[in-house]
């Protein structure tokens, strides 16, 4: 009898066309996606893909078995994740996507609670600045701001993302204060170009009364990365605007100060995204639920909001 991997690796190397995109949708190796199939093939008898080095074409076969099989593979997954649900303890690997600043900093910290609590499940977590395709990459979870929400994707709301202007006391002996956004244009600034787009980013920032002015952030160091951006703003290379979260650690240390305190950018929220399914895994829903608890508890959407100055 056919076990489900072999099954699912035939499955998504068809409808991808490729071992490499399975096995990234699957969390397992190209190669392992290969034996995979390779067996399901031996067993069956038949080939089911004609393999080149540029590309996996479906055999006659390779059809008639997909179209057979039809949804049974996802009836059969959820049908499988229902008796787990209800049968024992979350267990299995977690794979999550996370900017690696805010990460490291705040989720990564509730890793040693949360193994404690569910000691089955395995994390398999990547730090990244980019918004993955939760589905097609296989995720189970991703934290961070700007996804946009595909079919299937749903958002959890954990904190807002409110911008704010920073340096280091050393940059800032040198030069008076600015009185509004506008001001920032009279000193060095530390800008961040998008690794999407290629163009440098300008933000508006607003006060608790609901004014708006543009940030008038000068380009004298362009980076593509809020780590590098803090880095630079700790050498005293300028002004930066930065998320509260990522900055305030160093804040509470005296290692920068914040400007313009009743001034801020609203980018959105810290949100985790998953995808929505009639049986959820277990390990998924009780990592949501986690760390939506621990925001709660530590009060981080209130210490994350630029609005309170």
């Amino acid at each position: 009898m056919e076990t489900l991997v072999n099954l699912e690796s035939f499955v998504r190397s068809a409808e991808s066309r490729s071992f490499s995109a399975a096995a990234r949708r699957m969390a397992l190796t190209p190669a392992a996606v290969s034996r995979n199939v390779a067996m399901l093939e031996r067993n069956l008898g038949v080939r089911l893909f004609q393999r080149s080095t540029r590309k996996l074409t479906l055999t006659e076969a390779g059809e008639q078995f997909l179209v057979s099989i039809g949804g049974n593979l996802d009836a059969l997954q959820s049908a499988i994740a229902a008796v787990a649900n209800d049968s024992g303890a979350p267990a299995g690997p977690l794979k999550v996507s996370l900017s690696p600043t805010f990460g490291v900093e705040y989720i990564l910290a509730l890793l040693p609670d949360f193994l404690g609590r569910y000691p089955l499940i395995r994390p398999d977590w990547h730090f990244e600045n980019r918004p993955v395709d939760l589905i097609a990459e296989a995720y189970d979870a991703a934290i961070g701001g700007g996804f946009e929400l595909a079919p299937g994707v749903v958002s959890r709301p954990l904190a807002p993302i409110h911008l704010i202007a920073v340096a280091s006391p050393a940059f800032m002996a040198g030069h008076p204060p600015p009185l509004d956004p506008s001001g920032l244009a009279a000193l060095k600034g530390i800008a961040m170009r998008s690794s999407a787009t290629g163009r440098v980013r300008q933000w508006v920032m607003r006060d608790a009364a609901g004014a708006e002015m543009p940030a008038g952030l000068a380009e004298s160091v362009v980076v593509n990365d809020p780590t590098a951006m803090r880095a630079a703003a700790l050498l005293g290379l300028g002004v930066t605007l930065l998320a509260v979260p990522d900055v305030l650690p160093q804040l509470e240390r005296g290692e920068l100060v914040r400007l313009l305190p009743r001034w801020y950018v609203d980018a959105g929220a810290i949100s985790i995204y998953y995808a929505t399914r009639s049986q959820m895994p277990a390990r998924t829903r009780v990592f949501i639920d986690f760390v939506a608890e621990a925001f709660e508890r530590d009060q981080l959407g209130r210490r994350f909001a630029g609005s309170i100055g």
